[in-house]
């Protein structure tokens, strides 16, 4: 058996990447996931800010007999093409998910925990797609488009804890930091998960939920954003203490930079939000404050695996292929 040399073809460095991983390469493919989940995020919620929501009126198909946009006389062909534009980025997400499934198979050493942390990324778009089907059939019931959206972050959980893990070596994990630095750092998972649920809420009270004649929930907006928006202030109560706690008790400096990432993203969300309630909830805003949502959201989870140390990354083990026969010598 011999190594396989690199190849300068990109082709068959992407192929060699999948089929023949290294740690390196499965922390690439685990990176394009969480991108890929964070784009999903932001193409949904054009669907519902340009009111493409019923664009394909039927499920799997589109419209009628065609998986495809047709002529529909009931929807505009913007709408229609917005709304399978995000179909087909589902499908982007989930070839996605099944090659770092297939490249944690292959990488060698088999490391378990990286296994089960992709394999979760397939599984979970295809319950995407599931509940994205009961968002058509139901009309853009507003309890179902909520759904809908929070099972991306609950995918970025998966995609996040993958995309470090795979940085990281199999060592038990060492703690970092004091007990009480990682209980504030857990709640503000907890506040941040409100924050999210909370926001579906007040999108769903409000003027863009998808169609112009879905259904709404039947909340104040004010009232639902005002409670958005005590939970967000929780949220960077919980930030700054942490922050705070790691400066003073000299915590891992990973761990700090985490963190004044967080504050930053905060310091531009609260921007946006309090901007998008004084005037009036514009679509551009909202779509940037839904990117800001879930980019907090992986922020808050890299600042809680910064806080333990599972030691390097392990050395690639590249797979090896068989080498040819070498031919007989021919008489003279």
């Amino acid at each position: 058996m011999v190594e396989r040399r690199s190849s300068t073809n990109p082709l068959i460095r992407a192929w060699d990447a999948v089929w023949r991983p290294t740690p390196g390469s499965v922390r690439l493919l685990a990176l394009l996931g969480v991108i890929g989940n964070v784009v999903i995020v932001v193409s949904g919620g054009l669907v519902r800010l340009t009111e493409s929501g019923l664009g394909c009126p039927e499920w799997p198909r589109c419209s009628g007999d065609s998986l495809v946009p047709t002529r529909n006389a009931d929807h505009h062909a913007f709408n229609m093409a917005v709304e399978f534009g995000n179909r087909l980025i589902t499908f982007v997400v989930l070839a996605v998910g099944v090659l770092v499934f297939v490249a944690a198979l292959r990488l060698v050493p088999r490391r378990r925990d990286l296994v089960w942390w992709s394999l979760a990324q397939p599984m979970s778009v295809v319950a995407q797609a599931v509940i994205g089907g009961i968002v058509v059939l139901t009309d853009l019931n507003p309890a179902a488009v909520s759904a809908h959206f929070l099972v991306s972050p609950a995918l970025l959980v998966f995609c996040v804890a993958l995309w470090v893990r795979a940085g990281e070596g199999d060592a038990p994990a060492r703690p970092l930091a004091g007990p009480w630095t990682r209980r504030l750092a857990a709640l503000l998972l907890v506040a941040a998960a409100a924050v999210l649920v909370a926001g579906t809420v007040v999108t769903g009270t409000g003027p863009h939920a998808g169609d112009a004649s879905s259904r709404r929930y039947g909340f104040d907006i004010q009232d639902v954003a005002r409670i958005h928006g005590e939970l967000a202030w929780v949220t960077i109560a919980f930030t700054i203490a942490v922050t705070i706690v790691l400066y003073r008790t000299g915590g891992p400096a990973a761990a700090k930079r985490r963190a004044l990432e967080l504050i930053g993203l905060i310091i531009a969300q609260g921007a946006v939000g309090y901007a998008q309630y004084f005037l009036g909830v514009p679509a551009g805003l909202v779509l940037l404050h839904m990117l800001g949502a879930v980019l907090m959201w992986i922020a808050a989870f890299r600042l809680f695996f910064a806080l333990r140390d599972r030691g390097p990354m392990p050395a690639a083990t590249p797979r090896t292929v068989a080498a040819r026969p070498a031919e007989a010598p021919q008489p003279a």
